[in-house]
């Protein structure tokens, strides 16, 4: 029964072509300039404790992912967002 379920797993083919790619939503709309002063928009690119959410989450760039986090650091230095949530 064990080398009936490792056989199995073992020939399970993993499909890898289903998945979405991503794209920098800031080059694909001609976004230049990331404003700091909006914090709504900048939400998108927190997670639920208050963290910057990486580029392999949000699919954004390298120069774009450091004008978000730029962006971010910006806004929490003026209170337009928290530095982390107060859920425990």
């Amino acid at each position: 029964m064990r080398s009936q379920f490792n056989s199995a797993l073992q020939n399970e083919s993993i499909d890898r072509s289903s998945k979405q790619k991503k794209f920098c939503r800031f080059k694909k709309s001609g976004i230049k300039y990331i404003d700091y002063k909006d914090p709504s928009f900048l939400k998108q690119f927190i997670n639920d404790q208050g963290k910057i959410l990486p580029r392999r989450i949000t699919g954004t760039s390298s120069k774009y992912q450091k004008k978000v986090a730029q962006a971010i650091k910006r806004a929490r230095h003026l209170a337009l967002l928290p530095y982390t949530t107060d859920n425990n």
